[in-house]
């Protein structure tokens, strides 16, 4: 099985640099879309139809914001929205979609460079769905958390750790959390598989980073310990663009 993650950073956008095309040759088993920018109501059916996929789809409230998809061959057992709480659940952040092995969280983690009051946003996003995960591990569940976590774990994580040490996405208090996960049942698929090696799944479009690459690693897979010996692969397609960030593909048995 193969499940991909890709911020799009708006999904006409993106359509327009061959999001789908590329899509659609790589045949994942499920897509996960983050910042999508749109309704269904905005898409036209073309850019909707993604030939052999069910789509699920959570927009924020307020347009051309945030927003994720999933897109699935295979139906899932049933489709949640959100985390319960309507001060994470307007923004459109989260999809749910339960699986006889395991479950699939679909997330784009809030930003906190606004400011510390959105900092403080994010963290309260992190303690909510780790409540969440925490009664699903002890309910016996897997889990599988993909999308962008907005947060740079550790200094191999990004190109210049230093010169962001006060930056959201690096500040300490972002970053336990990461910690936190990975105390509570969930390992790093990717870095459990490379410990050593450097490879980023973001770019600022500013200063030709991504040419240069300049980068963070901030699209995840966090997958429940359980299911480590079923981890074939993590794949940063690195190479392909379309957006600020590159998909992010976990192979699994």
């Amino acid at each position: 099985m193969k499940i991909t993650t890709w911020n799009v950073n708006g999904i006409r956008a993106a359509m327009k640099k061959g999001m789908k095309e590329w899509v659609i040759l790589q045949s994942p088993d499920i897509f996960c879309m983050q910042e999508i920018k749109a309704t269904q109501q905005q898409l036209t059916d073309e850019q909707k139809d993604f030939p052999a996929y069910t789509a699920y789809w959570n927009s924020a409230n307020r347009l051309g914001y945030s927003g994720v998809a999933t897109l699935v061959k295979e139906l899932p057992q049933s489709v949640s929205f959100g985390l319960g709480d309507d001060r994470f659940d307007i923004e459109g952040r989260v999809i749910r979609t339960d699986f006889p092995d395991f479950i699939l969280f679909n997330i784009y983690f809030p930003n906190g460079q606004r400011g510390q009051e959105r900092v403080q946003y994010k963290l309260d996003f992190y303690q909510r769905l780790h409540d969440i995960c925490n009664e699903l591990h002890a309910a016996g569940k897997n889990i599988i958390i993909t999308g962008d976590f907005n947060t740079a774990h550790t200094e191999i994580d990004l190109r210049n750790p230093n010169e962001n040490s006060n930056t959201s996405g690096f500040l300490p208090e972002e970053r336990v959390w990461i910690d936190k996960y990975l105390k509570h049942g969930f390992v790093d698929a990717y870095r459990t598989l490379y410990p050593e090696r450097i490879q980023y799944t973001w770019w600022t479009y500013r200063l030709a980073a991504r040419k240069r690459n300049i980068g963070w690693r901030i699209d995840y897979f966090l997958v429940s310990k359980n299911l480590i010996p079923r981890i074939k692969d993590v794949i940063i397609s690195d190479e392909i663009e379309g957006s600020d960030h590159c998909p992010v593909t976990l192979e699994i048995q």
